[in-house]
């Protein structure tokens, strides 16, 4: 057994004083000596004993492994609040995300989760609107919202993807989108865009009596995406997009804390570079936690049944844990205290013969988001949103697609199509 100051087996944690961090842990050292050096390096120690570190600050900051399972290879840490500045995500972290997974003892490494107590999560804004906010703005309470992105992902005018907004929500969207990618191109220059749509769905509102909201992807460096964002608030826009990955989650809390009156949409494009991996890297589930945190109040969470990988078991816990607070949680018990609940989106490979499927799945306080599986509909994409809402339509009434297909042409087209 290791002879580390850090190991405190059996210690019961502080949750109201503590953060706590689960680790899965390769080394070639035994399980709770590599622990050692994970919570030295991730705190107040380092690779060798210091004169400099006296017993009264290893007492007062010092972390303690509280619990080892050499079996299942995991580590459980529970680290003194003072070793965190409060409302500073990218020092956390530099910590428990940083210099240990370089260090030579590791072989891999994953961060599971991370548990905050109180005055950490006090000290953070969380979403401006959450799940409530949105459906409230919405007005859609009892079905998932039905969202699209416009595909191609680049290529379009500014003036062209107006044109297909306007369509797709004439016939059942309620959100429409920006890629990733799609940012201020030549030849789809941000204002502009932001002005033909917005002019456009003005105009699709007083048709359908609905209210629709478009998705403009801000991500750039931080002052661009101020300035964006400020673009759309105002043109009259209502959301704006952030490529959290890349854009980082500093930069999504400094847009939060603007208090633009936005609703902020997290697209995680990147976040396989380090979730991917089962046994090295972070889980979706932290980075989620942490876009919470930072004020996301909608995030891409996976499908289960799209194109992207994430097990029905991974997307439901990140979606609870997302979601936490909506269902009635007791306040008193709940992880997230006054933080708003995030809106999970599934986005990726989906169409309409998922639905049943989806939905069974990860219930109905979603945004779906439909790209190929509308646009690439065998009869374009005005039968394409047709399908979709369609298809949700079925779910929602409980009725078996094939059937309500019987009355509705671009639902059979697209059960016949997709297989």
């Amino acid at each position: 057994m290791s002879n580390s100051p850090y190991l405190r087996l059996g210690y019961r944690p502080k949750f109201k004083e503590e953060v706590i961090a689960t680790y899965y842990l390769e080394s070639s050292l035994p399980l709770a000596e590599a622990a050692g050096h994970i919570a030295a390096e991730s705190s107040i120690g380092t690779w060798t004993k210091l004169s400099t570190l006296r017993d009264k600050t290893l007492a007062k900051l010092g972390p303690k492994i509280f619990y080892l399972d050499n079996k299942k290879k995991i580590v459980k840490i529970a680290y003194p609040l003072a070793l965190f500045e409060l409302g500073n995500i990218t020092q956390i972290l530099s910590a428990l995300a940083g210099n240990v997974f370089s260090m030579k003892v590791v072989k891999n490494l994953r961060l599971l989760d991370l548990q905050f107590p109180k005055k950490y999560l006090d000290s953070f804004k969380g979403p401006a609107f959450g799940i409530q906010g949105i459906r409230r703005y919405l007005k859609i309470y009892q079905r998932p919202i039905i969202g699209s992105i416009i595909k191609p992902k680049v290529g379009l005018s500014a003036r062209e993807q107006a044109k297909l907004a306007y369509q797709i929500w004439k016939n059942g969207v309620d959100l429409v989108k920006d890629d990733e990618n799609l940012t201020d191109m030549k030849f789809n220059r941000f204002e502009e865009r932001v002005r033909e749509v917005m002019k456009l769905k003005k105009q699709v509102e007083q048709e359908t009596g609905e209210k629709k909201v478009y998705v403009f992807n801000v991500t750039a460096p931080a002052d661009i995406m101020l300035k964006r964002a400020k673009l759309v608030k105002k043109y009259g826009g209502k959301v704006v997009m952030i490529d959290l990955v890349t854009a980082g989650l500093d930069n999504i809390q400094f847009l939060r804390q603007q208090n633009l009156g936005l609703i902020l949409h997290g697209h995680r494009a990147g976040h396989s570079m380090f979730t991917k991996n089962p046994r090295h890297g972070m889980t979706m589930l932290v980075l989620a936690k942490l876009a919470r945190l930072a004020g996301i109040d909608q995030l891409h969470t996976g499908t289960v049944v799209g194109k992207m990988e994430g097990t029905a078991e991974e997307v439901t816990e990140i979606n609870l844990e997302m979601e936490e607070d909506w269902f009635g949680v007791n306040k008193e018990t709940s992880d997230w205290e006054d933080i708003k609940p995030v809106l999970p989106i599934a986005s990726g490979g989906l169409h309409p013969r998922l639905m049943p499927d989806l939905i069974k799945i990860l219930g109905k306080d979603i945004v779906i988001n439909f790209g190929g599986g509308l646009h690439g509909h065998p009869d374009g994409s005005v039968a394409g949103a047709r399908a979709c809402r369609q298809a949700i339509e079925a779910v929602m009434k409980k009725i078996p697609a094939k059937k309500y297909a019987e009355t509705h042409l671009e639902l059979k087209r697209a059960l016949e199509y997709w297989r």
